[in-house]
């Protein structure tokens, strides 16, 4: 007889086959392997289902199996791992007893929000520790006894050296997000935070992808780890319609614009390659009339904050971000995400293009390439295991189009909205002096926006291209193209 074990999730009942790791979901109430504490949470939180990542890892996790899961932003890693996380951890002891490691200061303070939320019945205690804080503050609050502590590699190494911060009695420690961990260079801040932890613990580590310096840490500090993979053909959301433009660089912006008009998106995110190309287009953007703001490394926190917040309660509805800056944002309902520059590695596509489409919602990713960038272009679709439709470039009428279809539904809306009564008089008094149909279309036309071509100037970035190891022949004088602007007025219709 196979041997199987039960846990059970709100009315749902994860079976978990020991021997070929089948699982299987009833509806019925079986063994209990949660406290109602955290029943209680998981239930409060709105959870229904287990996404294929939370299914594999929770019973393993309880266990106290070390973890290796590739699994991309959205999928419901954080409740993977925070919920076994809570459930082990004994809420009497003051002392640290899990470590969340993170990328950036924006995942850390969102994985902390979701542990204190899963631990809120149970009174378990999670703590975000990240550069930008004032670090007085965070010691002050290590000192009152925290059981979870999630931070950024830096900031926890700082603790460490100051032995504010003690992990002598760690019980478990989570990578999250490695892949952007390696690629911000903080491997070896990642090593020696592994190594100030007891030899007897459990480590979990999460990754978008899997490259070999991630294989390598995990071979080197983990223990007979059960590896969780995310199928080759689930690296993406079905769900984001992915297609690509090819295009000369002087003419990316005015293609940017049109699709803005088109699409009238309620929610977008444009990547930029460099924090120097994200302030010129948040400024671009906002010059041409769209509601749009910036964020990069270079900024305060206090200023990344309040970027963000306006994003997400959407006083904005176009963030422009770099890679870096964008790492471990969790926000619903963006409907498009723009690769305005293609990115650097495969990798950061998934990143970035993993901001929409979330939660079962549909998507756009959509992606400006330069001829001489086809080769970067199939790359990612190697990776992805998917092709990327090219699509025709956009024109003015389509633009115009957009924009009309906009001001329809608007007036629609206001239709079936009360307020209008005051101005029923004055619209039959319209109607008894002028044509109904020239009327309207005056009112059509007076409503929608019209494609603004107000000049603007961006520095042009070189076509990424593949490095090389510098030979004779190929050895070559730096291009003086990035530090030329090109006028973007009239330079494609």
């Amino acid at each position: 007889m196979k041997s199987f074990k039960a846990l059970q999730v709100g009315n749902h009942v994860l079976m978990k086959n020991i021997k070929n790791r089948s699982v299987i979901q009833l509806t019925v109430f079986q063994e209990t392997k949660l406290s109602k504490e955290v029943l209680d949470a998981i239930n409060a939180m709105g959870f229904e289902e287990f996404t294929p990542i939370q299914a594999e890892t929770i019973p393993l996790s309880l266990q106290g199996q070390d973890i290796i899961g590739q699994a991309q932003t959205g999928t419901g890693k954080t409740a993977a791992y925070g919920i076994p996380l809570v459930e082990r951890l004994d809420p009497s002891l003051d002392h640290v007893q899990a470590l969340v490691v993170t990328p950036t200061r924006e995942l850390a303070m969102q994985v902390a929000a979701e542990l204190n939320r899963i631990g809120q019945f149970k009174q378990v205690r999670t703590l975000p520790v990240y550069g930008g804080q004032d670090i007085n503050r965070q010691i002050r609050s290590l000192a009152k006894g925290q059981h979870i502590i999630v931070g950024t590699p830096g900031r926890l190494l700082d603790h460490l050296r100051r032995r504010t911060l003690r992990l002598n009695q760690l019980q478990t420690v989570v990578l999250d997000e490695a892949d952007e961990m390696l690629n911000m260079g903080f491997i070896d801040d990642i090593k020696s935070i592994l190594k100030e932890i007891p030899t007897q613990h459990q480590t979990m580590l999460f990754s978008a992808t899997m490259p070999q310096a991630i294989k390598d840490l995990a071979e080197h500090f983990m223990q007979q780890p059960e590896i969780i993979t995310i199928k080759a053909k689930e690296l993406t959301v079905p769900s984001i319609e992915q297609y690509y433009y090819e295009v000369k660089e002087s003419q990316k912006f005015d293609v940017l614009c049109r699709l803005l008009d088109i699409n009238n998106p309620d929610s977008a995110i444009v990547f930029g390659r460099t924090k120097r190309r994200v302030s010129e287009l948040a400024e671009a953007l906002s010059k041409r009339g769209y509601s749009a703001d910036g964020i990069h490394g270079d900024l305060t926190q206090s200023k990344r904050d309040s970027v963000m917040r306006l994003f997400r309660d959407g006083a904005i509805d176009i963030l422009v971000a770099t890679d870096v800056a964008a790492r471990g944002l969790d926000v619903s309902g963006v409907t498009h995400v723009f690769n305005f520059d293609i990115p650097q590695d495969p990798e950061s596509y998934v990143h970035r293009i993993g901001r929409t489409g979330r939660a079962g919602q549909t998507g756009e990713a959509i992606t400006f390439m330069t001829p001489r960038e086809i080769n970067q272009l199939r790359t990612i679709e190697q990776l992805i295991k998917r092709k990327i439709a090219r699509r025709p470039l956009p024109t003015l009428t389509q633009a115009i189009e957009g924009q009309q279809r906009l001001t329809v539904e608007k007036l629609l809306q206001t239709i079936d909205s009360n307020g209008i009564e005051p101005y029923k008089a004055l619209a039959e008094t319209l109607l008894d002096e002028t044509d109904s149909v020239l009327l309207l279309a005056a009112a059509l036309k007076l409503l929608t926006k019209e494609p603004d071509t107000t000049p603007v100037e961006l520095t042009a970035e070189e076509p990424f291209r593949k490095r090389t190891p510098p030979t004779k022949r190929n050895r070559r004088a730096p291009s003086r193209t990035s530090k030329r602007k090109r006028n973007y007025k009239d330079s494609w219709r």
